[in-house]
C-alpha cells in the first residue's frame, strides 16, 4: 500500500466530510418539501371546512380530526427540520476545519519539501567545492 501524506488523507476526509454535508442537505431539502406538502393539505382541508357547499359540511368532523393529525405532522417535520438544519451545520463546521487542516498539512509540506532542496543544493555545493580543492 502507498504511504500517504497527511494533507492527501486529510484532504479523503474533506471529501468525505462534503458528502455527508451533502447528504444532510438533501435530507433537509426532503423535510421541508413533506412539510410545504402537509402545508397544502392543511389549508386545503381548512377550506373544504369553510366551504359552503353540503357535502363538505356533511364530513366536518372528519376534517377537523383531519386537521388535527396534519398539524401533528406539520409540529413533528418542523422539529425534524430544526435536527437536519442542526446536523447540515455541523458537518459543514467539521469540513471547513478539516479543509483547513488539510491546507496547513499541505503548505507545511511544500515548506519541508523546499527546505530539504535547499539543504540538498547546499550538500552539492559543498561536495562540489570539497572535490576542486587540492589537498
Amino acid at each position: 500500500m502507498v504511504k500517504q501524506s497527511r494533507s492527501q488523507k486529510l484532504t479523503r476526509l474533506v471529501k468525505v466530510q462534503r458528502h455527508l454535508e451533502h447528504m444532510a442537505e438533501n435530507e433537509l431539502a426532503a423535510t421541508t418539501q413533506a412539510r410545504a406538502e402537509v402545508q397544502e393539505n392543511l389549508v386545503a382541508v381548512v377550506d373544504a371546512i369553510g366551504s359552503l357547499e353540503p357535502i363538505h359540511q356533511i364530513f366536518a368532523g372528519l376534517y377537523s380530526s383531519q386537521i388535527s393529525r396534519l398539524t401533528a405532522k406539520d409540529q413533528h417535520l418542523h422539529t425534524m427540520q430544526q435536527i437536519h438544519e442542526n446536523r447540515m451545520l455541523r458537518e459543514k463546521a467539521k469540513g471547513d476545519r478539516l479543509e483547513e487542516n488539510a491546507q496547513e498539512a499541505r503548505e507545511l509540506e511544500n515548506r519541508e519539501a523546499d527546505d530539504a532542496a535547499i539543504y540538498d543544493l547546499i550538500d552539492q555545493r559543498m561536495a562540489a567545492n570539497g572535490k576542486s580543492d587540492p589537498v
